[in-house]
Formats: structure tokens, sequence, C-alpha cells
């Protein structure tokens, strides 16, 4: 019997030689979720002129504790005309600073008669304002090439008037069901058959991961038809995924199938779920003409964590995003027992965020079948080979709440 391999030796046969996909020019409207095929100067400065930080009143620092006449009322998108010494400006949030003026003081300090204004004593130079540039300066960089584009990085390219950018096409799928007992979900059940849990449960995986399924179908138990649709899928897939059939039962045919085509880099892990987890190549459209495959055991639970383990990373180096070569990871407190064998656990775990710290509770039964498990899991708790653990003890756990 082979040797099981560990983890990182898979994440390393997995990831050697990823060349990330090309890029495509897209409207920034669209590109959510996208990676940046290269990095983003700044064309502006933001803010591009010195602004107030509150309502207030402007004036020159020297002139506070005086009563000061308001020479003129500023207004967010109106232009400001010099300020005078011994003047003060009605100014508001935005409002451009005044060319004068050092310093604002918020209008809950001042005190008003008719036109004129009194100062706090001792206001500082600088008070309340925000700098041209104090966010970003024209030629600086502002996102760096491999960034995945959410909410804060799209305000930032807006923020700069931009409205196209260079990003990663998205990786393209080939997701293969193996299993004559394999049915799709609005089909009748015959005897012996269970409904297909693991297409849409990857399809939504892979795209949250920013790939594209490009074909979804049903592999026959048999090897001929199982070696024509991996050959074809290869053609249209950067990467070929499957689901069950990498077994050694006699229906198992995808193990021979990927040697017959290419080549097996990698077959089962010391990992639990998903020992029988195997890795390789098929000549294809991909790049370097080959596809990257990776045959996923066909319990649920299995597909889900290695989906996780494997896909994620995977589809974050074809698009260059080094954020996804990892999940988060934070330690936490066991409340339940458990011990393992030569194999690694990745038990299904909710978090509590306590002021005692983190708590990490399993869920009850963690057999590769139960996909309840996953329904609600904020995390791994990753158990080393050979270990145990009690109630108190501290877990690693990667965090599962990410995009």
């Amino acid at each position: 019997m082979a040797e099981l391999k560990p983890v990182a030796a898979a994440l390393e046969a997995l990831l050697a030689d990823v060349t990330p996909v090309e890029g495509e020019r897209l409207a920034a409207s669209e590109a959510a979720g996208r990676v940046l095929a290269e990095a983003v100067t700044a064309r502006l400065d933001v803010p591009p002129f010195d602004n107030s930080a509150m309502d207030g009143y402007a004036l020159h620092h020297a002139d506070a504790g005086r009563w000061l006449p308001i020479g003129q009322r500023i207004a967010a998108g109106h232009t400001a005309a010099p300020l005078e010494r011994g003047q003060c400006a009605r100014i508001f949030t935005g409002g451009e600073i005044p060319p004068g003026a050092d310093c604002v003081v918020m209008q809950e300090k001042v005190e008003l008669e008719g036109d004129r204004a009194r100062m706090p004593e001792d206001v500082p130079r600088g008070d309340n304002l925000r700098r041209r540039g104090r966010d970003v300066a024209a030629g600086s960089p502002l996102l760096a090439g491999g960034t995945r584009l959410d909410a804060a990085a799209l305000g930032h390219l807006a923020g700069q008037g931009i409205t196209e950018v260079s990003v990663r096409r998205r990786p393209r799928v080939a997701l293969l069901s193996t299993g004559d007992e394999i049915v799709d979900p609005g089909q009748p059940l015959g005897p012996g058959q269970i409904y297909n849990t693991n297409r849409p449960m990857l399809t939504m995986l892979l795209e949250r991961f920013g790939a594209e399924v490009v074909m979804a179908t049903a592999v026959p138990d048999a090897a001929a038809s199982t070696r024509r649709l991996l050959g074809e899928a290869a053609e249209l897939a950067d990467v070929v995924i499957t689901t069950g059939g990498v077994s050694v039962g006699e229906e198992d045919h995808v193990r021979g199938a990927v040697e017959a085509l290419g080549r097996l880099d990698l077959w089962r892990l010391a990992l639990r779920p998903g020992k029988p987890l195997a890795l390789g190549r098929l000549p294809g459209a991909g790049a370097g003409g080959e596809a990257r495959f990776v045959g996923l055991p066909g319990n649920p639970v299995s597909g889900y964590v290695g989906a996780w383990l494997f896909l994620r990373p995977l589809m974050g180096a074809l698009q260059g995003c080094h954020a996804m070569a990892e999940l988060p990871a934070l330690t936490a407190r066991a409340t339940f027992t458990t011990c393992t064998g030569p194999r690694q656990h990745y038990l299904r775990v909710t978090l509590d965020f306590g002021a005692d710290g983190i708590q990490a509770h399993a869920f009850a039964d963690q057999n590769s079948g139960v996909l309840s498990s996953c329904v609600g899991a904020d995390a791994l708790a990753v158990i080393p080979p050979e270990a145990s653990v009690a109630p108190g003890d501290a877990v690693r756990c990667l965090w599962l709440r990410v995009d």
C-alpha cells in the first residue's frame, strides 16, 4: 500500500509551476471580486485639496481666543476665497480650506454674536484639517497586482476616476460527477440512488473563489466514458475536477483514466476527511498545453473540505492572488475531546468570541458523509496526526468566513 502523503506535500504538488491566466480589460463597475492583473498607479491626490474634517470655522491659529468677523461661507463643492488675518470663514465638512487659514474649530466650541464668532484659546495649527494627498499622492502605488477587488478597492479606483482595469480572466473549470448512483435534483430517485450534493456545493465555492464553471456533467461508471469525458473537459478548462471515482473499487475508473491520458502526481493523503484525493495533469487547453486535475472524494464533506484546502489556493494561484494561498488562521480553546491516528483531521467547528477568548465547538458527528456538519461551520479545526485534544486545549482553526 502506497504511503499516505501529507497535506503540505499535496499543496506543493498542486501549485508547482502554476502560471496565472492571462488578463483582460474590464469596466471597473463589472470588476467586483476580480483580481488585478497589473498594478494601478494613482493619477490624483486624494483629497485633491486641503479640506475641513467637520462643520466649523476656518481661521489662522494665531487668531485663536479672539472675536473674528465671519468673512465668507464655504460649502463643500465651492471655491474658497483667500482669508485675511483677523477674519474667520464659516466652513462645512469637505469644504475647501481658504488660502491663509491653517486650522478649523468645530462649531460647538464657537460663540456667535451677529456676524462675529469668538474662537477658543490655543487652537493648534492644522487642527481638523484633511491635507491634500493625505490618503493618496498622485504617482504613488494605488493597488498592487494580485489584489482582489473588494468594496474598498473598488472605492479606491473610483476615487481616481478610473473606469476600466486589467484583471485576470476567470479560471475555467470543468466539474465532473462520477457514479451511476448520482442523480440531479428534480429527477426521480431509483433504487440505490442519491441526489448530487457535490455539484451545486462545489459550483458555488468555485465561483466564490473566482472561477468559471464551463462544464458540469455526469460521468457513467465505465472506463471508456471516463477517459472520453476527461479528455473533452481538459480541452475546455484550465482545471478538471472530479468527484468520486478515485478510490480503489472496481467501479472507480478516474485514477486509471488520468494515468492513461496524462499523469498522476499524487494520490491518497494523510487527511481526514478526504484520504482518496488525487492530483495530476491532463493534456489540454491550459497553460503549457495541459489542464490541472483534482480528483475529490465523492463524500460531500470530503469535497467541501478539499475545496477549501486545495481548490481555493489553486484558483488563487491561477489568478495571481497571493492572499488566497492560505486560509486565515486563529487559535481557539477546544470544548471537545478527540484524538487522531496517522492522518491530520479537519474538524468542522463553530466559534464563540467571548471576553475570555475564542472557543471552538465541534459538530458532534464528524463523519465524511454528514454534510450538516458543514452547514454553519465557521472554521476547520486542524488536529495534527497522532494527537489528542481535551477541553481547554488550544487548537488552530482555519477561518472559512472569507471571500
